[in-house]
């Protein structure tokens, strides 16, 4: 249920249905995704399971990478503008997997530099002055890339502390950038956690081959990430896509050379930052632990010379 729609005047709407990880349920469609397409709805699954204890395999920058895009937040007030835009196009219809908050526009209570991080913080607060309030109870914000920066490929890492508290659902992921359905276009979700199951961390693929675009993941213990700064690291080349947590593997997804609907991922994605609150899977909300927080202390992109 994704496509792009990019303005004249430069603002960004993504439909976007998020990983809906709730058993045996199916999803209403979404809305068009601009010229008339109409996205398919998905099917949920359950979220991927813990896998056994083992030895997992490092994730590390290959050495002749070269970085190609970051920010590390050291200017302060609101987000550059130069590398972020905000993602509002849903507010009024409200957001996908029946979740519950507003997402604003360049707010220092949303979205704020502070002290050499990104801080996006959810807040429980009815935006009843905004034209586009659909009648959510919270307010959070989404940042993305698209239409500033996309990538093909690269070792991306994000370091991040997650809020904690019952509702919260952070995460850090991509999109193609390809105006089309979802999931064709692709997605993947280099971090997902929520706050009602905190000691689980998962990262998952969404592409078509996967049934309603359930895709392939997995998950992994982390037991303190909403009061540590972790890494969350992706490695995404033409053959195989890595997904780590401060340099160990926790899935591999490989090209499989099926064609586009196992893999289109040899085409550019933007990166998107945000906390949502409860629906489907960030589930029951837990009212006393707003104002609540993402931090972000920084963002790397590196990329192969060509």
């Amino acid at each position: 249920m994704n496509g792009v729609v990019i303005s004249s005047l430069g603002s960004v709407s993504i439909w976007s249905k998020r990983s809906a990880w709730v058993a045996a349920m199916t999803l209403a469609a979404c809305g068009g995704a601009g010229g008339g397409e109409t996205a398919p709805a998905p099917t949920a699954t359950v979220p991927p399971t813990t896998p056994p204890v083992v030895v997992a395999a490092p994730i590390v920058l290959p050495s002749d990478y070269k970085l190609v895009w970051a920010d590390e937040f050291t200017a302060a007030g609101l987000p550059d503008a130069s590398k972020w835009a905000y993602d509002t196009g849903r507010n009024k219809e409200g957001w996908y997997n029946n979740e519950k908050q507003y997402y604003s526009k360049a707010r220092l209570e949303n979205s704020e530099v502070r002290d050499g991080k990104l801080v996006i913080m959810a807040r429980k607060e009815k935006m009843t002055q905004q034209a586009d309030w659909g009648g959510q109870a919270y307010s959070s914000a989404r940042l993305l890339t698209a239409g500033k920066q996309d990538w093909t490929y690269g070792f991306f890492e994000v370091r991040a502390k997650m809020p904690c508290g019952k509702g919260t659902w952070p995460a850090i992921w991509t999109l193609g950038s390809a105006q089309g359905a979802w999931p064709a276009i692709g997605e993947l979700d280099i971090m997902e956690w929520v706050g009602n199951e905190p000691t689980r961390m998962f990262s998952t693929v969404h592409t078509t081959s996967g049934s309603g675009g359930s895709g392939s993941g997995a998950a992994t213990q982390v037991t303190d990430a909403c009061n540590t700064f972790h890494n969350y690291q992706m490695h995404w080349t033409a053959k195989q896509i890595d997904f780590g947590m401060d340099g160990k593997i926790h899935h591999t997804y490989v090209n499989a050379n099926k064609g586009v609907a196992q893999w289109p991922f040899d085409a550019p994605q933007f990166l998107i930052l945000n906390v949502a609150v409860g629906g489907d899977l960030g589930g029951a909300v837990d009212d006393s632990i707003f104002p609540v927080q993402m931090e972000v202390e920084y963002v790397r992109v590196y990329q192969k010379p060509r």
